[in-house]
């Protein structure tokens, strides 16, 4: 890629540079561009999934190579030649390869996600590390010298969208790309799908989680075209919104997508997904995305899905779909568990959003190869357990201290909850997204009816049970069934669980977060805009007050002939003599 000729700064002449260090890599900046410690474990994920596709590329290539020798021997019908597979090849991570991955970084500002994809990343041709900032230019150039990757890293000082539409031709593709912007990252995408090789991996970031979550609805319909709701499974809603997102993206030049792995941690949400050529499959997508209600009173959820299928009897293909629009709503227009009325929000997506097979490779990997040196190793191998345990036909959550609430019950512990519905014959998980979750295919009907069994043995106070709330309508209502809270079932406390895997861990630093442009986000001198900014108006109502006071203190006088004032020094205060 064409860099700025202007000769850059050397940063390295900064008195007030840094040296990051991060596994074999390091960072020297002037405190100009962005860089975030808390996102070691978005990176260290990021290399053991790119080694992960790449293993699944390369033996998808040597099979689709063997199919193509089949095919000529059969055309050539020599009956003594058979093909014969070859092993597929070995490749070492910093060293290039001219059938390795070709991989773009969009936004690379101090450079040190590239560096440390070629570093740690087998079988790579090239990584383009890219940015729209001088500055950033300067110090992926100084950093790239600095760690004697010159080999495998391309700087590129271009505007990230036009260098992805300038990509578009085949010899040019990328067979992955990482959008990591501040911010949403829906302006990217659009290049993205046309820059990508089919099956191409593409990996992204979306760090505005107050607008996913849903405290900015028209904000969130305008970038992602979805409408979130106020729930308290609000980080798995947004993972979903901005695969729907991504996939409306795709359909768009007949490409649909296969999420790999979606992952909701700390102060973002990271998606990994693929990204294939298929007109065909693309009118599936309909039937991947849903309208979710949620009920005003008692916050039920239900999905409608946008579209279905079902079998064509009348087609020769027994694999042949028809596809059809569903009659709705799916609700009524008053909730059937308290009478309220219900909240539309979506088109989330609704289809599985983790692919078993990959987790599983991922999670081999990162236990069993050189990836187990991680700097952040035991919260992947905690994260991908959970990850594995969840349902993976089973979108959105509830919380039992929020189902509670609305019952003001006294909150049922997790593993009791987990074994009436065990019991009851039907299966449940947690989510990766909060460690209070319930992840069940239970319908709404059982949770209330556990709920009202609980209610026996912890009563309401019957001050409480005012007519038209939810808690009056749910609990006027006879138990349907007997559950059993005391016997603890096998499966209720989860591996994961069991073994004391790190599954959520605490704050990984004083004010940490997504951190502000251009800052290197180390150091006591370099606090978040929102700490640095907090009782701003107080402290300078407080400083207005103090200069007022002592400007009270101070006497004036006028004199006469020009009006001005004067100030004179202040008098010592005389004490009474007896």
């Amino acid at each position: 890629m064409e860099v700025d000729e202007e000769k850059p700064q050397i940063i390295a002449e900064n008195p007030n540079e840094n040296v990051i260090r991060e596994r074999n890599a390091e960072i020297v900046s002037g405190g100009n561009v962005f860089y975030n410690p808390v996102q070691e474990f978005n990176r260290d994920l990021s290399i053991a999934a790119l080694n992960v596709y790449r293993q699944r590329l390369t033996k998808e290539r040597s099979e689709k190579a063997l199919k193509k020798q089949r095919r000529k021997v059969k055309e050539q019908e020599d009956e003594k030649t058979t093909p014969v597979p070859e092993d597929p090849p070995v490749y070492e991570a910093g060293t290039r390869y001219e059938d390795g991955l070709r991989i773009l970084e969009a936004l690379a500002a101090t450079g040190l996600r590239s560096i440390r994809y070629a570093q740690e990343i087998a079988g790579v041709r090239q990584i383009v590390a890219n940015d729209l900032s001088r500055q950033a230019v300067a110090s992926i150039n100084t950093n790239i010298r600095h760690n004697k990757v010159e080999e495998l890293i391309e700087p590129s000082h271009s505007d990230a969208m036009t260098l992805m539409y300038l990509s578009t031709q085949p010899e040019k593709r990328f067979d992955a790309v990482d959008l990591d912007p501040y911010g949403c990252p829906n302006r990217f995408l659009d290049g993205a799908m046309q820059c990508l090789v089919d099956g191409g991996l593409l990996l992204v970031t979306a760090t505005d989680m107050a607008v996913l979550a849903g405290n900015a609805p028209e904000a969130c319909y305008v970038k992602y075209g979805s409408v979130p709701l106020r729930m308290k499974c609000c980080h798995e809603m947004a993972l979903r919104i901005l695969l729907h997102c991504i996939e409306s993206h795709a359909n768009r030049y007949g490409k649909y997508i296969e999420p790999l792995l979606s992952i909701s941690a700390d102060f973002y949400i990271r998606i990994f997904v693929r990204v294939y050529v298929g007109q065909a499959q693309c009118k599936l997508s309909m039937s991947k995305q849903s309208w979710i209600y949620q009920c005003t009173g008692c916050e039920t959820f239900t999905l409608q899905p946008l579209g279905i299928t079902k079998p064509n009897p009348t087609a020769g293909n027994p694999q042949q779909l028809k596809f059809g629009i569903p009659t709705g709503p799916a609700v009524n227009s008053q909730c059937e568990h308290c009478g309220h009325r219900h909240h539309l929000g979506g088109p989330i997506w609704s289809a599985p959003i983790h692919n078993p097979e990959f987790v599983q490779d991922l999670l081999t990997a990162v236990q069993e190869t050189t990836l187990q040196s991680l700097g952040t190793q035991r919260r992947i191998v905690g994260v991908l357990s959970m990850v594995q345990e969840e349902l993976q036909d089973v979108p959105l959550y509830y919380t039992p201290d929020k189902l509670c609430c609305v019952l003001k019950l006294e909150i049922v512990p997790m593993l009791k909850f987990r074994s009436a519905i065990l019991h009851a014959g039907y299966r449940v998980s947690y989510s990766h997204a909060s460690k209070n979750s319930l992840k069940t295919n239970a319908p709404p009907a059982v949770l209330w009816d556990i709920l009202r069994s609980w209610s026996k043995r912890h009563p309401v106070n019957p001050e409480r049970m005012i007519p038209g709330t939810p808690l009056a309508a749910i609990l006027s209502k006879e138990c349907t069934a007997v559950y059993e809270f005391d016997e603890l079932h096998p499966e209720a406390n989860p591996k994961s669980r069991k073994s004391a895997l790190s599954r959520f861990q605490e704050n990984p630093t004083p004010h940490w977060g997504p951190g502000t442009r251009a800052t290197i986000m180390i150091g006591d001198n370099k606090l978040p805009k929102s700490y640095r900014n907090q009782n701003k108006k107080q402290r300078h109502k407080a400083s207005e007050q103090q200069a007022e006071d002592d400007q009270q203190d101070t006497p004036q006088t006028v004199d006469e002939h020009d009006g001005d004032v004067e100030h004179l020094p202040k008098q010592p205060k005389l004490e009474a003599t007896a």
